[in-house]
């Protein structure tokens, strides 16, 4: 049976149940700060779990994309090195939000194995939960009477909490579980040893392939559970797993998921696959399930980048590049073809991958082009390193520096090293890793308390600040956090005017007021579905009817910003064509950004024009047509264009000015005429296919085009040329340069005649051509005029150096035959002490700079008694 049967199947199953199949989440996670990625598919339904928001269907079924590469649950360094793990994976589940419980689930999973996929009854082991003291937990009775009226009470294992009690993190919902196993074993294998024996010991043929969860509790910040107000059912089963059950394969890389990729990297590469344990196989199980976890996350919205969720995105596909070129000898980019193979394998399920295949390859090879340069240069160095080093050991510090800056892998440098005979100190090297570790943990350091309940609450709060800027409101609940070291408070109400950021425009700022005093709102934003009013100051004791007021001028300048890129976007698409889509935005205040997908700088005409027809619906002064709740298909009926990575609900919101319409849940002028004036700023790179606009807007646009007309006036006063300053400057330009080439004639002609009398002053020692003279000439004529010599007066050992007030630099240069006897880097770093200075450079030519010209003679001296020494 194929993945996708699988897969479909499943869904079916529980769609005849009365389940409501709904889309997987996106890989990269928003609004939650416990959370960088998807890494279960109970993330998406965390805040239903809590009571924070009600089920829109009490029973649902999905397959949620998961990526597993941080915090708790991190995979990454497995991946590859066993047959089994992966970095991003399917999770196939089905969900009862208060409704059906124990009884339903178990006996559900058991009919869709036994009978649905018809997995050998004989092959399968379950767990329930055995019940924990420390936590006051006890035996899971309900779930084990259930599963005895299915199979044998043999079968049925106690097991702990690590492996029966699922929780999402440090806190939040959780429950015990009951796990279903499958033993993949040999019949030989099975009748040799029990499978009972096997379960939750890592066993590689006996594996779990689903995990019920029966969520019932919550896990506060002190450590105590309490109970749900409801309980819920949440389970996950692997699809990669159980087609490995269904194909009958021993791995999940042998399954049709993976086995088409591993040709393709076959055909590319010329390794074949199949050792298992090999170095070869395991950088080709790397490569076929990074570039999947990579692919999705682009499709979901993530560049790679060096920070956040960014940097672990280019960290995998770093890691695919690393183990290509160390074990499979890949020099040119590769993985950007298996992201082709992958689109086409698992496009047709997963719509975005088609949707976004041309960004997917083109991010994926440049970020392989510019790696794989890095690696060069990488080499380069420690080739460098390893040959200015004495001994067989080389700083532990040095090959941190390498991973730090230049992100070359230490374990690559290590194999380098241990060809030439040497290694590195790992124990320093892990000590430097660990204190990085800790610098980037107390910069994100952020203690959360418990939620201290004002009014009993659901957590959903009506935002109202589309209409109205001060609304009388109610808190629900508060708790205190610390961030760096700095109390601070979180507050929800009942209602709010205050913008959560979200949809790229930044948060509303402002302030409550009840019985005569102020509490500053410094910042508001989602997390999950909760929306978080953030405060320097205690709300305790405060009454619980405040009344909010919005920061109205930072609000209307902000609304202004985002109305300017919705008709941004429509411009772009009308200048530069239909394929360009949003990919990520800014709106504040003081200017905008917004980032989309294109493949080329523009040109300058573009710029214009996309100004141009942006200026002209500000002045056409177009009415706002928003419309609340429309119905998904409606909005796309409508043309509307949904932003990258975003996930909506069956309901959105519509904002139409003119052509230009978009969903959007942000803040908007009421009519583009508020507007004022639109003004590009910048435009760049950010990402292969993704380009950068930076525009201003109103007030900000005024003040801008004020001090370019104030500059223009000043330059055509400087130039006395108030008609064409243009051509005064071209006029000038060229003069300069006419000037220019001849002071360089001049310098060619000293440094000739420098050279003649430098070749005058040879002095012979050992038989080697020495001169060492201070001269008058810039850097780039000192090192034409060494490069010359070196060839022309072999063997040749030259010395250079000039002397201004407080400055003074000196050029070595050693002719090809006695770079074997001498090298120029470690001569100019011996001589640039003289000079209070330091340098280096090649074995051949090298170069110093120093602060004390005094210190030029006594330098030219210890030169000649290097030579004279040898």
């Amino acid at each position: 049976m194929k993945t996708a049967e699988i897969r479909q199947k499943f869904l079916e199953f529980f769609e005849s149940k009365k389940h409501t199949a709904v889309d997987s989440a996106p890989i990269v996670v928003k609004n939650d700060p416990t959370l960088m990625f998807t890494n279960a598919g109970m993330n998406q339904f965390k805040d239903i779990f809590l009571g924070n928001e009600p089920a829109a269907n009490e029973r649902v079924v999905d397959t949620q994309k998961c990526l597993r590469v941080s915090g708790k649950h991190n995979d990454l360094e497995e991946v590859g090195v066993d047959t089994y793990h992966h970095t991003m994976f399917e999770m196939l589940g089905n969900w009862s939000f208060g409704d059906y419980y124990k009884k339903e689930a178990i006996e559900w999973a058991w009919e869709l194995l036994t009978e649905v996929y018809k997995i050998d009854k004989s092959r399968i082991y379950v767990t329930v939960f055995e019940g924990d003291k420390d936590d006051h937990l006890e035996f899971d009775q309900e779930a084990f009477d259930v599963w005895k009226n299915l199979i044998a009470e043999e079968r049925i294992i106690s097991a702990n909490k690590k492996d029966n009690f699922w929780e999402m993190g440090d806190v939040g919902p959780c429950g015990p579980c009951s796990e279903i196993h499958v033993d993949m074993r040999s019949d030989s294998a099975r009748a040799s040893s029990n499978g009972r024996d096997l379960v939750n010991h890592d066993h590689p043929e006996v594996i779990e392939i689903w995990n019920l969860v029966f969520m019932e509790l919550q896990r506060k910040s002190d450590g105590k559970l309490i109970p749900l107000k409801s309980k819920h059912i949440d389970t996950g089963m692997g699809l990669e797993r159980l087609a490995m059950v269904l194909q009958g394969k021993q791995s999940t890389y042998d399954t049709d998921i993976f086995v088409k990729l591993i040709d393709r990297i076959e055909k590319e590469t010329g390794k074949k696959y199949g050792f298992k344990s090999s170095k070869s196989d395991i950088a080709i199980r790397v490569m076929a399930d990074h570039v999947r976890a990579v692919a999705f996350a682009i499709a979901d919205g993530q560049m790679p980048s060096n920070t956040g969720a960014g940097y672990v995105i280019r960290r995998i596909l770093r890691r695919a590049i690393r183990y290509a070129y160390s074990f499979l000898d890949v020099r040119e980019p590769i993985l950007y073809k298996l992201a082709e193979e992958l689109i086409a394998l698992m496009g047709g399920f997963f719509e975005e991958l088609n949707k976004n295949s041309n960004l997917i390859i083109q991010v994926v090879k440049e970020e392989e082009e510019s790696f794989l340069k890095t690696l060069a240069r990488g080499i380069d160095l420690i080739e460098k390193i390893s040959f200015e080093t004495k001994g067989d050991s080389i700083s532990g510090q040095v090959v941190f520096e390498l991973y730090d800056t230049y992100g070359f892998p230490a374990d690559l440098t290590g194999l380098i090293l241990s060809e030439k005979g040497k290694s590195f100190d790992e124990k320093e090297f892990e000590a430097e890793l660990e204190k990085q570790k800790n610098r980037s943990r107390k910069a994100a350091n952020q203690e959360t308390g418990d939620w201290i309940i004002v009014n009993d609450d659901q957590g959903v709060t009506s935002f109202v600040g589309y209409d109205s800027l001060q609304t009388d409101l109610k808190i629900m609940r508060y708790r205190k956090v610390n961030q760096k070291g700095k109390d601070l408070y979180q507050m929800v109400f009942d209602r709010t005017p205050f913008y959560p950021e979200g949809g790229g425009q930044v948060g509303d700022q402002g302030f409550i007021q009840a019985d005569g005093a102020k509490i500053p709102i410094i910042g508001t934003f989602r997390e999950n579905n909760l929306i978080i009013h953030l405060t320097n100051k205690s709300p305790e004791g405060v009454n619980e009817s405040v009344t909010g007021f919005v920061a109205s001028d930072s609000r209307k300048l902000t609304a202004k910003n985002h109305t300017a890129t919705h008709l941004l976007h429509y411009a772009l698409r009308k200048v530069l064509g239909t394929h360009v889509e949003q990919k990520g935005s800014l709106v504040e205040k003081d200017y905008l950004r917004f980032d989309f997908s294109h493949f080329s700088k523009m040109a300058d005409e573009e710029i214009r024009k996309v100004e141009i027809i942006v200026n002209k619906l500000i002045r056409e002064d177009i009415a706002l047509d928003e419309r609340r709740n429309t119905p998904m298909q409606e909005a796309k009926d409508l043309g509307a264009m949904a932003l990258f990575g975003e996930k909506y609900g069956d309901e959105v919101r519509v904002i139409k000015f003119g052509d230009s319409v978009e969903l959007c849940g942000g803040t908007h002028v009421q009519r583009t005429g508020e507007i004022g004036f639109f003004k590009i700023t910048s435009e760049g790179s950010v990402a292969a296919g993704i380009r950068r606009i930076e525009a201003i807007t109103a007030d900000a646009a005024q003040t801008y085009l004020f001090d370019q007309i104030d500059v223009l006036s000043e330059i055509k006063g400087l130039l006395k040329s108030p008609g064409n300053p243009s051509k005064s400057i071209k006029d000038i330009l060229e003069s300069q340069q006419k000037l220019t080439k001849e002071i360089e004639q001049l310098h060619r002609e000293k440094a000739g005649s420098l050279k003649d009398g430098l070749v005058k002053s040879i002095q012979k020692i050992n038989g080697i051509n020495f001169i060492a003279a201070e001269v008058d000439l810039d850097a780039a004529l000192i090192k034409d005029l060494a490069f010359q010599l070196r060839k022309e007066r072999a063997p040749l050992f030259l010395v250079l150096a000039t002397a201004e007030k407080e400055k003074a630099t000196i050029s070595v240069a050693l002719s090809d035959e006695l770079v074997n006897q001498f090298n120029a880097g470690n001569i100019v770093r011996e001589l640039s002490t003289f000079i209070q200075g330091g340098g280096g450079g090649q074995a051949f030519f090298a170069t110093a700079g120093g602060k004390n010209p005094a210190g030029v003679d006594q330098a030219l001296n210890r030169a000649k008694e290097i030579l004279s020494e040898s």
